[in-house]
């Protein structure tokens, strides 16, 4: 009964607000000028965080969930920054804007400019200035060398308007959502984690780098729910989140030339891998036990 009382809130909650959305990007298009979109982009920020309090609250009304929250003292809705953060399950889209709804500005997620095409998910998306990159796979790069580069450029005029207006980045490093299966296959050097991807931070931080103030970087965790988090949280039966806040400098050590300068890309990457392998010594202090045992637990999940 909760499951479907917390599912059905969910997704009216979502549809009214992509629909507000839709409106306001109606709005944006009648009237490109630069005070009336910047007004039109706060106002859907504001929606976005209708949306992110009424899940966060709705979702505590139904549940006895535990909320173990430690750093981000110093952050600043005033500011802008990229947020990195382990990847387990979708809870974690759900309690990254519950956390930082009243910290930061409203999380934004970079997006492929194919999106921006999509009914109603575009639109939505382009209302509240989601940045879209077009990227061009080595494929193409090789038969068109001329276009090398080129992306990036595209991408930074993308985020122009972000000068202006504070603005949160979200990047998940790992690139997808972590399961004991895909931890095995990819023979990660991790314990709790999957290795990160570099290019896309790299990229992220090619496009923008000089306009954020600081790298936040975020462990989550669901001590008690750590196989099937999203259900758990829908189902009430969610017993404690656990989220670590720290926030790194953007210096030199993650500001450079990452496609084509080789030293620069193998520094970098070695200060990703250092912030993974911190991660998940946290991650193994939150739960106190190997991936081993979450695998066991996930299989018998799947049996049952």
């Amino acid at each position: 009964m909760v499951l479907l009382l917390n599912l059905l809130f969910v997704s009216l909650n979502t549809a009214v607000s992509a629909l507000f959305l839709c409106l306001l990007a109606l709005i944006k298009l009648i009237l490109p000028f630069t005070a009336a979109q910047r007004a039109i982009t706060r106002i859907s920020n504001g929606v976005m965080w209708v949306w992110a309090t009424l899940n966060h609250k709705m979702l505590n009304l139904t549940s006895s969930v535990e909320w173990d929250v430690q750093g981000g003292e110093s952050l600043s809705k005033e500011g802008w920054y990229l947020l990195i953060c382990n990847h387990l399950s979708w809870t974690d889209i759900v309690v990254v804007f519950s956390v930082f709804r009243n910290r930061i500005p409203m999380a934004k997620f970079f997006l492929k400019q194919e999106l921006l095409y999509v009914p109603f998910l575009g639109v939505a998306c382009w209302a509240v200035d989601m940045p879209f990159m077009k990227r061009y796979s080595r494929q193409y790069l090789l038969k068109h060398p001329h276009k090398r580069g080129r992306d990036l450029v595209t991408t930074r005029k993308s985020c122009e308007r972000f000068r202006q207006t504070p603005t949160t980045v979200v990047n998940f490093v790992e690139g997808t959502r972590f399961t004991p299966e895909k931890h095995r296959q990819t023979r990660s050097p991790f314990t709790h984690l999957l290795a990160p991807k570099t290019g896309g931070i790299a990229y992220t931080l090619g496009a923008m780098g000089d306009q954020f103030d600081a790298i936040i970087n975020v462990t989550v965790a669901y001590p008690e729910n750590r196989v099937l988090p999203f259900k758990a949280l829908l189902s009430g039966k969610m017993k404690k989140i656990v989220v670590r806040i720290d926030s790194l400098p953007v210096d030199a050590q993650v500001t450079g030339d990452y496609f084509n300068d080789k030293d620069f890309k193998r520094d970098f990457q070695q200060w990703l891998y250092q912030r993974w392998q911190e991660k998940d010594s946290e991650l193994s202090a939150i739960y106190g036990e190997g991936v081993h045992q979450y695998a066991d637990s996930s299989r018998e999940s799947n049996a049952a």
